[in-house]
């Protein structure tokens, strides 16, 4: 049986109550590529829409404390960190990685996933104007501690 259909096969939230309290922490990654112009304007503050790595910042923020909502078997959980920052990686590329932490019995993967996510979606919307066709992804787990399996880390040269 699949661990998110019941007996009956329709979808279940996995019953997580036995499992280990640990410290669990996740970091995520993801890239946006835009123009080398679109980038030297977000990292100049003259965007249009205003300070776009502070909007996504936040957003990304809120997007780890909402993943529950968002994703339908995913756990709700008590975040007790999320953290994200941004580095330009060449003249045409943003990184985004998040690090999201929780104490608890399941992992916080999903919440760092969705963190980079929507702070890649956020410096689309803020600067879509005046570039469209930018590129969002690879979009990638990169490291996981905490819980059973314990401390993994991931290939980054396989986005």
């Amino acid at each position: 049986m699949f661990t998110h259909l019941n007996e009956q096969n329709r979808a279940k939230m996995v019953d997580v109550t036995h499992k280990e309290v640990t410290e669990r922490v996740a970091v995520a990654k993801s890239q946006i590529k835009m123009k080398p112009s679109t980038l030297t304007a977000i990292e100049q503050g003259n965007m249009a829409k205003g300070d776009v790595l502070a909007v996504a910042q936040v957003a990304g923020v809120m997007a780890a404390k909402k993943t529950a909502e968002l994703i339908p078997m995913c756990h709700p959980i008590f975040t007790t960190g999320a953290n994200l920052h941004f580095e330009k990686i060449a003249e045409d590329t943003l990184e985004i990685s998040a690090t999201v932490k929780t104490r608890g019995v399941t992992g916080v993967e999903m919440e760092a996933l969705t963190a980079v996510s929507l702070a890649a979606l956020t410096v689309y919307d803020m600067c879509k104007a005046a570039d469209p066709a930018m590129v969002i992804g690879p979009t990638r787990l990169v490291e996981k501690r905490g819980g059973k399996q314990g401390h993994l880390r991931f290939d980054e040269q396989k986005g």
